[in-house]
Formats: structure tokens, C-alpha cells, sequence
């Protein structure tokens, strides 16, 4: 998986918590959490989205890999198959 292809499905995964949600204003290291207002239920919820689209389990301890936008590119592009 390409890094515009894991922003994407980052995209995606945020849109389905928070309708609306866009990545393309916010700044590649700004805090995903605090950019959409979610809370811990609400980030849980964009992890599950996260490895639904991707196909593999992202375990809780690799979640803080998916803080900011760029953290969460480089995490899916070394985890993720190419699609």
C-alpha cells in the first residue's frame, strides 16, 4: 500500500466515525484525536474501521501508530498489501 492509498483508507475509516470528516485541511502531524473531537470509544472505532478495509488485526498497542496522519500513512504502507 501506497502512502496516498493508506491516507485513503485513513479517509474512510475517520468518515465512517465522523460523517463529513476531511484529512485534506489538516496538518500531516496534527493529532487525528484531537483534530475530529474523538474521544476513546470514537478512536476504537476508527482502528476497527481501519482493519476492516485492510484485512489485518491492528492490535491495541500498535494503535498509537494512527495518531496523526502521517503516522498512520507510514504504519498501513508497512503493514498493509499492496492493493
Amino acid at each position: 500500500m501506497t502512502p496516498d492509498q493508506a491516507r485513503a483508507v485513513l479517509q474512510e475509516a475517520i468518515a465512517h466515525v465522523v460523517p463529513g470528516a476531511d484529512l485534506s485541511g489538516l496538518a500531516a502531524d496534527a493529532d487525528l484525536r484531537d483534530a475530529f473531537e474523538l474521544d476513546s470509544l470514537d478512536f476504537v472505532e476508527v482502528v476497527e474501521q481501519l482493519s476492516g478495509i485492510v484485512g489485518f488485526r491492528i492490535e491495541d498497542h500498535e494503535a498509537e501508530s494512527l495518531r496523526t496522519v502521517d503516522s498512520a500513512a507510514r504504519f498501513l504502507s508497512a503493514r498493509a498489501p499492496a492493493r
